[in-house]
């Protein structure tokens, strides 16, 4: 497989963002853009982090609150920002407090996600990254997406996107 550009290099970008106190950061090429916190709809019988799908320029995207779906206590802020994430196909909203900047790390400082043992699995968590004093995950949206999720979202779209027609 080919490996793009970003890479190639071994400085891949990440945009990082904060979650409560805590800082995460996503692969730069998975992010379509980053808008104010949008008008959205509930959707009934979804998970609690699953706020419900908002209409971006005639395109149904479902919109996740990452701060409940990885239990971080939401921080009250202006900030709050979505980031529209586009996952193989399908776009998403996540919501965080801040986005706070683009990192470029060089791939030797990037080091693998601690072992952890937990109920919960955590793939989702890639790596790790210390940027001065302050430990940085990274994350991977699909990955922390259960097949739940995952379906929720492809039933909102194709519900959404019938009803736009």
């Amino acid at each position: 497989m080919g490996e793009s550009k970003a890479s190639m290099n071994g400085r891949e970008r990440f945009l990082s963002f904060s979650l409560g106190s805590e800082e995460y950061a996503v692969p730069l090429l998975a992010v379509r853009e980053v808008i104010a916190m949008p008008e959205y709809t509930p959707v009934p019988y979804t998970p609690p982090y699953f706020l419900g799908i908002m209409n971006l320029r005639g395109q149904v995207i479902s919109v996740m609150d990452m701060r409940q779906k990885l239990g971080v206590k939401a921080v009250k802020s202006e900030e709050t920002t979505v980031i529209i994430c586009d996952l193989g196909g399908v776009s998403i909203g996540v919501v965080v407090d801040s986005v706070n900047t683009v990192l470029s790390p060089d791939a030797g400082e990037i080091a693998p996600k601690p072992d952890i043992q937990s109920s919960r699995a955590t793939d989702f968590i890639t790596g790790v990254y210390r940027k001065e004093n302050k430990l940085i995950l990274f994350l991977d949206i699909a990955k922390s997406l259960n097949l739940e999720d995952q379906s929720a979202i492809q039933r909102n779209q194709q519900s959404g996107n019938k009803s736009a027609a």
